[in-house]
């Protein structure tokens, strides 16, 4: 009976898992975040465009070929030579990400917006900061899951065609989606854990001063703030150290249910820093974006507290707060100026009862007859 009771309980976690998709908001929060750094990145690159990714700009077309040839790789910018056509392709790009950042498009657009990331990223090498290998890995694990179900413009058209699908077919969406959500997590934490070991060897991080080194990199500079940092040598062997031990340590604080939220803000707050001080913005926002997906529950609560907020100014603006007539609130307040108070006794022990009066004749304004009925002695 005990064998039965511990073969079944493994079971019924796993089926309770399967049928109740988890984290939903936190894949969307992804989703629309991994789209608005797509397309800030063709906002950016904009002016610059035909010097960039066109034909006859830094990168010749012949050039460009001869590496796709070498690499063994695609993008569609190379099908064709014409000015015209990178541009179609830019400007397509662009709008493509812009829709997955608004949530439109469903996985099919999600589809084709990591076709065009590859292809812009594979056209100009030069500009890769380590966010697009992350990229390249996340968004097909979102195609599995419901990141449209949230912080999106549903057209209905997705609903249509999934109340088409054969039951059988959709009884597997929502093991899909715990299936992408769990395959993110552990591709998150293998990128932590796999960076912190790395460094760890190396002698820099050792004797805590790489951060003095790395900040003191023109390309990693801010002016006016990094002087300041790798200038005191406290704050180097701190930033240097720690960082260290949150990445090796970071998988364990997701395990620990309790410490997931927290491990993901400190999470947040790390690439925050590495975005303004060493100018990484799009591998620091990408990080951030996979770090949502554990954050689903505060996101929630956070969204809930807006929504209860912005209500609360609605009803004060329209003048249907404290002291306002609120249809839909609380019972309206008696004479005493409390709900219910037509009901209080009065000092001889009577319950006062509200009768209404017959309908008034045109200009007979008559108060309604209260009866006072006294109390059953019984």
């Amino acid at each position: 009976m005990k064998a039965d009771k511990l073969l079944s309980s493994p079971f019924s976690t796993l089926d309770d898992w399967s049928s109740r998709p988890v984290s939903v908001l936190g894949v969307s929060a992804a989703r629309a975040l991994l789209g608005f750094v797509c397309f800030m990145y063709y906002v950016s690159q904009y002016t610059d465009r035909r010097y960039l990714f066109g034909p006859d700009g830094v990168l010749p077309h012949d050039e460009f070929i001869r590496q796709l040839r070498t690499s063994g790789t695609f993008s569609i910018y190379s099908w064709s030579s014409a000015p015209l056509w990178s541009d179609l392709v830019f400007h397509a790009g662009a709008l493509v990400a812009m829709a997955v950042m608004l949530g439109i498009g469903g996985r099919c657009g999600l589809a084709v917006h990591w076709v065009f990331l590859w292809s812009i990223y594979q056209r100009q090498t030069v500009l890769l900061d380590g966010g697009e290998n992350l990229a390249y890995l996340v968004i097909p694990m979102l195609m599995l899951t419901h990141c449209y179900d949230r912080l999106a413009f549903s057209t209905g058209i997705a609903r249509r065609l999934t109340r088409r699908l054969h039951g059988g077919v959709r009884a597997v969406s929502t093991p899909l989606h715990n299936l992408g959500v769990v395959a993110i997590c552990v591709q998150i934490c293998l990128v932590y854990m796999v960076s912190g070991l790395y460094k760890v060897q190396g002698q820099v991080w050792q004797d805590g001063t790489a951060l003095f080194y790395i900040l003191r990199l023109p390309e990693f500079t801010l002016p006016g703030v990094s002087e300041h940092v790798y200038g005191n040598d406290l704050l180097v062997y701190a930033a240097t150290y720690s960082s260290v031990l949150f990445q090796v340590y970071f998988p364990l604080g997701i395990l620990v249910r309790r410490l997931r939220p927290w491990a993901a803000l400190v999470s947040i707050g790390f690439h925050v820093s590495i975005a303004v001080l060493m100018g990484l913005t799009s591998f620091a926002l990408t990080m951030v974006a996979c770090d949502l997906i554990f954050l689903s529950g505060g996101i929630e609560r956070t969204l809930t507290l807006a929504r209860r907020a912005s209500k609360r100014v609605i009803r004060l603006r329209n003048g249907s707060g404290p002291g306002g007539n609120d249809s839909g609130g609380d019972d309206p307040p008696g004479p005493s100026g409390t709900p219910g108070s037509d009901r209080t006794e009065d000092q001889n022990g009577h319950c006062p009862a509200v009768v209404p009066c017959p309908s008034p004749e045109p200009g007979d304004y008559r108060k309604p007859v209260v009866l006072r009925m006294p109390r059953s002695t019984e």
